[in-house]
């Protein structure tokens, strides 16, 4: 890890960090300098990656919460307060594909629990930390939305998730807006196919019938003539987002899909 690099002596919060994208972008927090509070819902998982971090001669430290549950995460909070004393960095990744289903086979407990955890805790996450963005004079915030819900909407069954991340997206931008005289920019990051444990985490129900209306022989990412993306490329558009490089970028929204949704 380089001590001295572009987040030296900031503090960054990733939630959802204890795998995929939130776990390469704490790593690449981690190693240009930032002392990195790695939130996810699994325990274990975040102090493996603080391990590694550790390891790597970086520093970090665990937190462990559901981002849809208040009172864990004010307790999350009030840890990173108690053992970091600011906050410079947000972001806000943590998120679930949910069910997909046709809307009138989707249940209201199974499209409640897919916009608690994608765009409750992405509320949640910005209500606790902007007041300590705040208090450091301001900041930045990288919201990880998805070309679902943003650009595309072919993704069979996938309303609930759709409607998520295009709440995730209108969010960022309103604050982008309301946050600007405090000196905290607000962006978002909209992946495409992605190499993640995401899609082994979701449950696909009677969806036969949602045909997305086109083919793509060559693969349907453009750029890379259909391998998906990794955790990694994503991070980097992240971290550049919240970098000095970014200092005069807020309000934007980066597709970060080789080109995915310019044709879906």
């Amino acid at each position: 890890m380089v001590a001295a690099g572009r987040f030296a002596g900031q503090v960054a919060l990733v939630t959802g960090a204890g795998s995929g994208i939130g776990e390469a972008a704490a790593l690449k927090l981690a190693e240009g300098g930032a002392t990195v509070a790695a939130l996810d819902i699994r325990a274990d998982r975040a102090d493996a990656l603080a391990g590694r971090i550790d390891a790597a001669g970086g520093r970090a430290l665990t937190l462990a919460a559901d981002v849809a549950d208040e009172a864990a995460m004010r307790a999350a909070f009030a840890r990173l307060v108690a053992a970091a004393g600011r906050l410079d960095l947000i972001v806000a990744n943590a998120g679930i594909n949910g069910v997909w289903a046709p809307i009138d086979d989707l249940g209201p407990a199974e499209w409640d629990r897919t916009i608690a955890a994608n765009l409750r805790g992405t509320y949640l996450t910005l209500h606790l930390g902007v007041p300590l963005l705040k208090a450091a004079g301001g900041g930045a915030v990288v919201v990880v939305a998805s070309i679902n819900g943003t650009r595309t909407f072919s993704s069979k069954g996938a309303g609930a998730y759709a409607a998520a991340k295009a709440g995730q997206a209108a969010l960022a931008d309103q604050l982008a807006l309301e946050l600007a005289p405090a000196g905290i920019r607000v962006n978002t990051v909209c992946p495409g196919t992605t190499e993640t444990n995401m899609y082994q985490n979701t449950s696909v129900r009677n969806v036969a019938g949602l045909g997305v209306p086109v083919e793509f022989p060559m693969g349907d990412i453009p750029l890379t003539g259909g391998r998906p993306a990794r955790p990694a490329d994503i991070a980097d558009a992240i971290c550049l987002l919240l970098s000095p490089e970014a200092r005069h970028v807020t309000g934007t929204r980066a597709y970060v899909d080789g080109g995915q949704s310019l044709i879906r």
